[in-house]
């Protein structure tokens, strides 16, 4: 008994690490939504570049953050200072981090999801989601309160310098990802964690309502 509780605990931190992972990585390579805020913050108004070299520049940016054979950033049309290379190596190493765990987790969680839709435990996922789903809400409070105050102590809990703090003059990259670009990332990455927990509480809950079910037409039938 005590060996399957402690099964059931490693999987169930398996599955949110595998949710986590999965959500940032869908939302640190969401292309339609950069696209989408180029012209909706008018952020060509803020380059000297075509829509197409900006986008151009922008995935060669992806390429480095997302390959790890590759080691040194080379905008096409952006100079980058050391400064600002670092802080996008920081970055990257982030992105690593992300996908090895997201690379660990995924067979585990694989294993221990099937293994409780199989014995129909789903309905264990129901108490441990609804509790999760309460820290999207708040994190969109404390956004809704003032991003850039949000935003700051984000950077000041995963960087230990200021090399983020960009100088538009010798890294006008900047100037072509703009914060309130990421906000909406983090809206994303919000909004599907939210989603993917609600489903997995819906699931648990029918799967739940089944099994009562089950169980009163046997006793009715025995």
């Amino acid at each position: 008994m005590a060996k399957q509780k402690w099964l059931h605990q490693l999987g169930l931190f398996s599955l949110f690490l595998t949710i986590v992972t999965v959500v940032i990585t869908v939302t640190i390579n969401a292309y339609p939504l950069y696209i989408w805020d180029v012209g909706h913050l008018e952020i060509l108004d803020w380059v000297d570049v075509s829509k197409e070299t900006l986008l151009l520049n922008y995935r060669e940016l992806m390429k480095y953050l997302n390959n790890p054979f590759i080691t040194k950033l080379i905008l096409p049309d952006f100079p980058v200072s050391d400064s600002g290379a670092f802080h996008f190596y920081e970055v990257k190493k982030l992105f690593m981090l992300n996908y090895g765990v997201l690379l660990v987790t995924i067979v585990p969680t694989i294993v221990y999801v099937k293994r409780l839709i199989k014995q129909r435990r789903l309905w264990q996922l129901v108490r441990p989601f609804q509790v999760a789903a309460v820290i999207p809400l708040i994190f969109g409070f404390l956004m809704a309160i003032g991003f850039n105050t949000f935003f700051t102590a984000f950077h000041e809990v995963f960087f230990n310098n200021d090399d983020w703090l960009f100088d538009p003059v010798t890294d006008p990259i900047i100037n072509a990802l703009p914060e309130t670009y990421f906000m909406h990332c983090f809206i994303l990455a919000f909004v599907l964690l939210e989603v993917i927990l609600l489903i997995g509480i819906y699931l648990g809950k029918r799967e739940m309502r089944d099994n009562i079910e089950a169980y009163k037409k046997d006793v009715s039938e025995s």
